[in-house]
């Protein structure tokens, strides 16, 4: 019989170092407290393994069942759960201060892309040299740039400075 351990703590077989566990068989049926090494035989005699479910309860739960199976059935599930996840990204729109009106609607043209697939998107504004005295016209080029997407995003964090920079972020709206 294969001794194994997973990640996820479980033990089984010998690797088991309670003297009692709960057992419960293969059926699910419940077959009171036994020794460990009793539990190991009739797990033995079932060909299959005895795998600790519940090391925490008093006395610790022990179920008869095939190790294999259960856990390529738990691998199964994962790889079905990441399949289904949707992927979030966070897409980044660098604006400045002094911004033209043309080079404006490119960028938000970019930024409604970037919405409508799904994604975040990171407004910036860099300031260089002096600009940076002038905080609040970077803080107007982002309150315009959220106004335009509002039928597609949410401000999820309002414009905030961080050094010499000046961040916004929008995130498109649920889909329900």
């Amino acid at each position: 019989m294969e001794v194994l351990t997973i990640s996820k703590e479980l033990f089984i077989n010998e690797n088991i170092r309670a003297r009692e566990v709960r057992l419960i068989g293969a059926d699910g049926a419940q077959l009171g407290v036994t020794s460990r090494n009793d539990a190991l035989r009739l797990a033995e005699e079932a060909e299959l393994d005895l795998v600790l479910v519940a090391d925490k309860a008093n006395p610790p739960v022990a179920k008869i069942m095939d190790y294999g199976k259960y856990r390529f059935e738990l691998q199964k599930k994962e790889k079905e759960a990441r399949k289904n996840q949707k992927v979030i990204q966070m897409k980044e729109v660098r604006l400045s201060p002094t911004i033209e009106d043309n080079d404006f609607q490119t960028k938000l043209r970019n930024a409604r892309k970037f919405l409508e697939k799904g994604n975040k998107v990171k407004a910036s504004i860099r300031f260089r040299g002096r600009a940076i005295t002038h905080s609040e016209i970077g803080k107007r080029v982002l309150d315009k740039m959220a106004a335009e997407c509002a039928d597609l995003a949410t401000v999820e964090q309002k414009p905030k400075m961080e050094g010499r920079s000046m961040f916004l972020v929008l995130a498109p709206n649920k889909e329900d």
